[in-house]
């Protein structure tokens, strides 16, 4: 008879890609659906009607459609992938990477509006106010309404439970801020910050546009334009952190890091070297080196370790204390 293989060594799977991979998947296209249908609106209007403000805000409106097709190719990418086994640890860094991209995406959009703001300030043009409002007022409608279909980005609640119980204090409404925010899906988060990054920008031109419109100060639609650059560069800075981080495996919650040691350790045991890295949404894995004087098998730590949803991969090795 063959021996039957231990638990760590059975064929298992590496489908690391958040619990909400596919929903997160879907809005993102809705968002998609939704700007292409107002992009083409506005471009159509404003070639019918010789309005200028309606053919670039149409155009900008294609290119945040071309920037949110990078999170969507990178949902659809990590599930073709899935079963590959070229990627050791699966696909959950897809939206990683697609999150990275959109960082660098923002980051020169901020940019070019801050040189467009420049130029404006040192040679205004005339605004017409009413055509320019409309447009406005119709951008922001729509970024709210993306804003709202990509509702609930920052959560870290994406992990799987796959049939772990929850034990003690490790449950999974114990996890730290920290825990919770490294399990976020950075692909769905880069896609919510651009368009809040539109919607700023819209609410900033409305302000302006009244005060230039009612008050006269036309000076006002470029500095209020510089002020949204700076604050989407602020954006951009701290998505390409967090996504850099997550793509070279330095985000592990400290506080994750130290339950697993708290844990292992308990009862005599010590950990003399611990390797803990995101592989997805809500989903690390770990590598672990337990020194014992009366060691276990390397099951018996990992059953340990069961009650933490968010370690999907382990590998324990076992060594005797000297």
């Amino acid at each position: 008879m063959t021996p039957r293989l231990p638990r760590a060594a059975e064929p298992h799977g590496h489908d690391f890609l958040g619990a909400h991979h596919d929903r997160n998947s879907r809005r993102t296209v809705a968002v998609i659906a939704l700007t292409a249908v107002v992009m083409a609106a506005e471009i159509a209007a404003g070639a019918a009607f010789g309005s200028l403000a309606l053919l670039a805000d149409g155009w900008h409106m294609g290119t945040h459609v071309a920037a949110l097709s990078i999170s969507v190719a990178a949902y659809a990418l990590a599930r073709r992938f899935q079963r590959d086994p070229r990627f050791t640890f699966g696909t959950g860094k897809f939206g990683d990477l697609a999150g990275f991209a959109s960082a660098i995406a923002l980051g020169l959009t901020a940019l070019l509006i801050a040189w467009e703001a420049l130029e404006r300030l040192q040679a205004p043009v005339p605004i017409a106010f009413g055509e320019a409002l409309a447009v406005a007022v119709i951008g922001l409608a729509v970024n709210l309404a993306s804003a709202w279909l990509l509702g609930g980005h920052g959560h870290g609640h994406n992990g799987h439970h796959h049939g772990h119980e929850d034990h003690g204090d490790h449950a999974h409404g114990q996890h730290s801020h920290a825990e919770e925010r490294a399990a976020t899906d950075n692909n769905l988060r880069a896609a919510y910050l651009h368009v809040l990054a539109d919607a700023l920008t819209s609410v900033l031109a409305i302000l302006s546009l009244l005060a230039g419109w009612f008050v006269g100060w036309t000076w006002l639609d470029p500095a209020m334009a510089a002020v949204g650059a700076a604050v989407i560069a602020a954006w951009s800075v701290g998505l390409a952190r967090r996504t850099a981080f997550a793509l070279l495996d330095a985000d592990a919650p400290p506080e994750l890091a130290q339950r697993v040691r708290d844990t292992i350790e308990a009862e005599g045991d010590r950990i003399s070297d611990l390797h803990l890295w995101r592989v997805g949404p809500g989903c690390y894995a770990a590598i672990l080196v337990v020194v014992s004087p009366e060691p276990r098998p390397s099951d018996a730590y990992r059953a340990r370790l069961a009650g933490y949803p968010m370690l999907r991969h382990v590998t324990v090795e076992v060594a005797r204390a000297a």
